[in-house]
């Protein structure tokens, strides 16, 4: 089933939901980049398996990570996803909310 609306025919919901959560596993395991993390999006790690199952909190990892390249590679290096699927799966999960047109 293609995610609902907005990103159609890009990417279907689960595949970007499984990125989301790939990335989030591989944000954890890194020792250095896991506080940024943290620091950057407001996140408590005690509350991490709750809202990992959201759409908005799962774009905001995505988003976290395609803001460096090096993390972008080394995440789809390891992962073996092609270097564009993390930003493609944030605008799935983030919707046309997500958008900016200026």
């Amino acid at each position: 089933m293609l995610s609902q609306g907005f990103g159609e025919t890009m990417m279907k919901r689960e595949r970007a939901e499984v990125i989301a959560l790939g990335a989030l596993g591989w944000l954890a395991a890194d020792d250095e980049l896991w506080p940024v993390f943290l620091g950057a999006t407001g996140a408590a790690a005690e509350d991490l398996r709750a809202r990992a199952a959201e759409p908005g909190f799962q774009a905001s990892v995505l988003e976290f990570l395609t803001n460096d390249d090096a993390w972008v590679t080394a995440f789809c290096d390891t992962a073996g996803y092609a270097y564009d699927e993390p930003h493609t799966a944030m605008l799935v999960l983030a919707g046309p909310a997500r958008m900016h047109w200026t």
